[in-house]
């Protein structure tokens, strides 16, 4: 069986379950899509030919966000012989059945299924939380994964203990707006800390600026195994942008929480999600965004375009050329790689750990890819010395 997963880590960690529930399934491709972007699902499509270009006589099954929200597109498709929505990928009942679509309702009650194996991966996912109540005015997330629920406190720390008699020594706490788990999210990673003190490397999904209270800048000044690295749904820099969006903070709410944690973790290092030339958007208002990446000093920046989704309430607004977001696009990200140079020439000569992925290859304490000179088995947590950059990257020596 051939799984390709595009998008988020929700997606990542379906994927693991898909593979644990039906295990090696002979002929069989599945396509876990992601419908964040209009250019995300185009590149969805794109794959979904070419793999059945490769694999012929192999059945192909498309699932995923992007398949929740455009079930007749990819049912047309003539590569594609089914299409399964999210709640029904997570469903081995519904892998068996032969009809053409089976995409429910995804307010529909249904828990989040436990994964107890990551293959290939030396790091473990841990889903917490699924859905999302903050109907952004550019998002469709909420349309295609449901209200916010989550997982019992209990059920997370059993299967963290799972992954643990496992050997796994990084685990990531993600969802799809995990701040708002249900049972509280603070008090989630301090049980998570204080219960299962063998875990080295704990690490949090992206996470939203208003949902980061004080308890859990307290828990990152207090507990060293909570990784000295943050990324934050940002979006914009500008107020006004900012409201249209329908996001909850501020600038300003960015560059206090920002300025909290660097005084009770001195090195922690920030990444952000951005969207530029969101509707109205001008470039006094870009410059704002600009602004606040280096007033808040971000360094790993995920920069896009904005995506027009039909129906949302964005998709009514005045547009930002396309030409013009994709040159705004382009100005963010070249800051955002100066920013990550000039942090990434700090750390030569300095000592970091880093749990090996593959090729010698991984991601340091502070979520930055580090390359050794000598190969090194994955899942190996090694004590290194910087001595170089290469691209993005740091190269050091155990």
């Amino acid at each position: 069986m051939k799984i390709v997963t595009f998008g988020c880590r929700i997606n990542t960690y379906e994927s693991a379950l898909i593979q644990q529930m039906l295990g090696d399934v002979p002929e069989l491709v599945v396509v876990n899509t992601c419908a964040v972007t209009a250019e995300a699902e185009r590149q969805c499509r794109q794959t979904i030919r070419r793999l059945k270009k490769e694999n012929p006589k192999s059945s192909l099954i498309v699932t995923g966000c992007a398949a929740q929200l455009h079930p007749s597109v990819y049912a047309a498709m003539p590569e594609v012989d089914r299409v399964l929505g999210n709640r029904e990928k997570l469903d081995k009942v519904c892998w068996s059945k032969t009809d053409k679509v089976l995409v429910g309702d995804m307010e529909q009650f249904f828990s989040i299924p436990v994964v107890t194996e990551f293959e290939g991966r030396t790091r473990a996912f841990i889903q917490v939380q699924q859905g999302c109540d903050h109907a952004c005015t550019f998002c469709v997330v909420h349309s295609v994964r449901g209200h916010n629920k989550g997982v019992p406190i209990k059920q997370v720390l059993c299967q963290m203990r799972q992954l643990l008699e496992k050997g796994y020594q990084e685990f990531v706490v993600t969802g799809i707006d995990v701040t708002s788990y249900p049972y509280g999210f603070s008090s989630l990673i301090e049980h998570i800390l204080t219960e299962l003190p063998e875990i080295k490397r704990l690490r949090l999904g992206s996470l939203d600026p208003k949902g980061v209270d004080e308890h859990l800048i307290d828990l990152f000044g207090r507990y060293p195994a909570l990784l000295g690295h943050m990324h934050l749904s940002v979006q914009a820099g500008d107020n006004l942008i900012l409201k249209r969006m329908g996001r909850r903070h501020t600038r300003e709410d960015v560059l206090k929480l920002v300025k909290k944690l660097r005084s009770v973790r001195p090195d922690i290092i920030f990444g952000a999600d951005f969207i530029t030339g969101f509707p109205t958007e001008t470039e006094e208002q870009f410059e704002q965004t600009l602004a606040l990446v280096r007033e808040a000093d971000l360094k790993l920046l995920h920069v896009f375009p904005f995506s027009v989704r039909p129906g949302t309430p964005s998709a009514r607004m005045p547009m930002v050329s396309v030409d013009v977001r994709k040159k705004r696009a382009e100005k963010l990200r070249a800051l955002g790689e100066k920013q990550l140079f000039s942090y990434l020439q700090g750390q030569i000569g300095k000592t970091d750990d880093v749990l090996i992925e593959e090729n010698g290859q991984g991601f340091n304490t502070h979520y930055i890819r580090t390359r050794l000179t000598t190969t090194i088995a994955p899942g190996t947590i090694v004590r290194v010395k910087n001595k170089g950059i290469e691209g993005n990257e740091l190269v050091a020596e155990a």
